[in-house]
């Protein structure tokens, strides 16, 4: 079959596919190149024209030279690009177009108010600087020569007129003037030299110096014209951006999606053109990957964490957001901050031990974020009541990844909590939650431990510890931990998150499993960035469902209808191909509220979470002084308040330490910090020590009877 030819050559645009020199390893890769208003833009596909353009080639100083067959290179600022077309005469035609689009380019440029000069001159070439130069330099050389010779002659010129002076006798005076003649003459030619040497050197250097003044004129205006581009495009990126999220599809049942203009490059390949209804996906040799989809309907929470652990548990549905709650908070004031200067004596180290401006923080606590983890619950509303355990394990695993979906901008850091700590998230009077002991349908607990080491470019951060997962009707218990967090561009560079990891997701009442795979992001992967794969397993290792998507866009599922085994799998492995029906979609994420980008980049639910509420305890997050003054942005007041908390905490540290000491010293033992609500517990399925809420919070808070907790602000 041909490939379709380049459309036809009209007064500024001319566009068709070529191939264009990538790299030794990958050669030559198919492009689709656009020819319009003098510069050359080339794409992937015809589809990213619309939101990603991969470079542009500024005709007006082009070099275009014409190679063997079908090729050619264009040669650009000391760049060459390698292209080949299709056939001859399409590459005649491609360099035709070219040719004509850098003769309009080169008279569109500004022209020199100097006559006499050649045309407008863009960036120089560099064998016309180098002649330049050169030229330049003999002229050095020779106003040198000149001036060594005026010397040399001027003083034998001043001798002979010495002598002629202290001439005494008439008869010597005719040979002495002849000298003194002959000498003159050479002082005469050597200075006229040196006259016209430097009239030399200064007419080339007025010359060469209206040329590059123009050139380096014509630089400042691009380059001011492409600041004003960027920014244009800035703006047209916010507002796209948003429009394609007014606009996006909210039903379960809508296959087709719109997405973000900076999410747009990330679709999973283009759309076929046979409308068939079965797929094929080759199975992940040693660990898969998953896709998050955004759900309708939005559920109530009701849950509780402490400083190490965390119980959530909620029941019924609705929407969280509703009349009464905040949708904005203040703006995040313009703080500039080295953070090289704080980070360079921490590579290595645990940075939770090290005190840190709140600079690099979000004016939440790590209780509050954690808390986010429930933003999409009515996946796990909707896996209540699946029949289907291996159903159920889809949603389940969609939530898993769903709760990485708001931390594709959020760089800061949360605030640690202070030992004691808590925070709820309670709206029984407002949605009509009930209370926990009538609780039903599913209940969430987790035992969180971070771990975060700075490596010098980057910062790791690796959540220890496990989450829990019950459902009441069915008894099935799933169990998984969460992978690792990067922030990338430390020292240098705009901040940037990113997820990498396995997740395994284990049923323990039947050994279903789900292995997830994050695939980390590499600027030489052909992969949609921050892609997630996964396949869902029964107990005896048989594929029931292939789980693709993004952990900041969707996730998607699909029912395997036939394996079989090909080959090209390593180390001997035969990969697995997978026959499925078309993918159905599990979760996607919710539109970010307008002006986010100046609020930390929250989500509606996280703008909520820091919201001020009566009858809290006295040890809720909410009431954590630094973190209020962050929130309405006095952060050198946060600051100050910050160190004065970690102080107190260090003090008391030290008293128990010294306690635990003198109770060893007298033979006793020692008494450790215990959580107030919340008891660590066996877990007879699993075998796992872990924290667990044990009761009394939500009584205290009907008596408002908070004697038992410590002060700890």
């Amino acid at each position: 079959v041909s490939p379709p030819a380049a459309s036809d050559p009209g007064p500024d645009a001319y566009k068709g596919w070529l191939f264009k020199w990538t790299n030794y390893l990958k050669g030559y890769q198919r492009r689709w190149f656009v020819l319009s208003n003098g510069l050359l833009s080339y794409y992937r596909t015809q589809a990213e024209m619309a939101h990603t353009c991969r470079g542009t080639i500024t005709l007006a100083t082009v070099h275009i030279e014409v190679g063997d067959t079908c090729h050619f290179v264009l040669t650009s600022g000391g760049r060459s690009y390698h292209l080949k077309a299709y056939s001859e005469g399409e590459c005649q035609r491609w360099v035709s177009a070219l040719q004509q689009a850098k003769a309009n380019a080169t008279q569109m440029m500004p022209h020199s108010d100097d006559s006499g000069d050649e045309g407008p001159l863009g960036q120089p070439d560099r064998a016309l600087i180098q002649g330049a130069l050169k030229t330049l330099a003999s002229k050095l050389e020779d106003l040198s020569t000149c001036n060594e010779l005026i010397g040399k002659h001027g003083a034998a010129l001043q001798r002979s007129l010495s002598e002629l002076e202290d001439l005494r006798a008439p008869s010597d005076g005719v040979d002495k003037l002849k000298t003194v003649n002959e000498r003159a003459t050479l002082f005469r030619i050597t200075s006229n030299a040196m006259i016209n040497a430097c009239q030399d050197f200064v007419d080339l250097a007025e010359a060469h110096s209206r040329r590059w003044q123009r050139a380096l004129q014509y630089e400042r205006e691009q380059r001011h014209h492409l600041e004003e581009t960027i920014e244009q495009l800035a703006k047209q990126h916010n507002s796209l951006e948003r429009r394609a999220w007014r606009e996006s599809p909210s039903t379960h049942n809508s296959e087709a999606f719109s997405l973000s203009v900076e999410h747009k490059m990330r679709c999973f390949g283009e759309s076929s053109e046979e409308n068939e209804d079965i797929e094929f996906f080759d199975a992940m040799e040693d660990s898969p990957a998953f896709i998050t989809v955004p759900a309708d309907d939005h559920s109530q929470h009701r849950c509780l964490f402490s400083i190490l652990f965390s119980l959530c548990l909620q029941d019924g549905s609705g929407s969280y957001l509703r009349r009464g709650r905040r949708c904005r908070i203040p703006d995040k004031p313009n703080y500039s901050l080295n953070l090289w200067s704080i980070m360079k004596n921490c590579i290595g180290k645990e940075l939770s031990k090290i005190p840190m401006p709140v600079n690099f923080n979000e004016p939440l606590s790590m209780l509050q974020r954690l808390t986010e983890d429930l933003e999409y619950s009515e996946l796990l509303d909707r896996a209540a009541h699946c029949d289907s355990s291996l159903e159920q394990m889809c949603l389940v695993a969609a939530f898993s990844v769903s709760s990485y979906s708001t931390t594709v901008h959020r760089t800061g850091k949360p605030f640690n909590p202070l030992l004691g700590e808590t925070y709820e998230l309670d709206r029984v009077e407002e949605y009509g939650y009930r209370s926990i002991c009538e609780q039903r349908g599913w209940t969430l607990w987790q035992e969180i431990t971070i771990h975060s080491k700075f490596r010098g470019k980057y910062i790791s951060i690796m959540p220890l510890g496990n989450i829990h997962l019950k459902f009441h009707a069915s008894g099935n218990h799933y169990v998984w931990s969460k992978v690792t967090s990067t922030v990338h561009n430390i020292i240098v560079g705009k901040l940037w998150l990113d997820q990498s990891g396995d997740i395994i997701i284990m049923n323990h009442r039947n050994k279903d499993k789900c292995h997830l795979k994050f695939s980390p992001y590499s600027y030489f992967s052909r992969d949609v960035p921050r892609k997630v794969t996964g396949v869902v397993m029964d107990g005896e290792g048989c594929g029931h469902y292939i789980l693709s998507g993004t952990w900041d866009g969707k996730m998607e599922s699909a029912k395997i209808i036939e394996s079989s085994h090909g080959s090209g799998g390593s180390e001997g492995k035969q990969k697995t191909v997978y026959q499925t029906l078309p993918p159905k979609l599990l979760w996607k994420k919710y539109p970010l509220p307008e002006n986010a980008e100046n609020m930390h980049y929250f989500s509606s639910l996280a703008l909520t979470l820091n919201e001020p509420e009566d009858g809290v305890a006295p040890t809720d997050s909410r009431l954590r002084p630094d973190q209020r003054l962050m929130e309405a942005g006095l952060w050198d007041e946060a600051n100050a308040e910050k160190q004065c908390l970690e102080e107190r905490q260090r003090l008391e540290r030290r008293k128990r330490e010294a306690q635990a000491n003198l109770a060893l010293e007298e033979g006793k033992e020692a008494e450790s910090h215990q959580p107030l609500w919340f008891e660590k517990r066996t877990d007879t399925e699993t075998g796992e020590s872990s924290y667990v809420y044990k009761g009394g919070y939500w009584e205290a808070k009907d008596r408002q009877d908070w004697s038992q907790c410590p002060a700890i602000f």
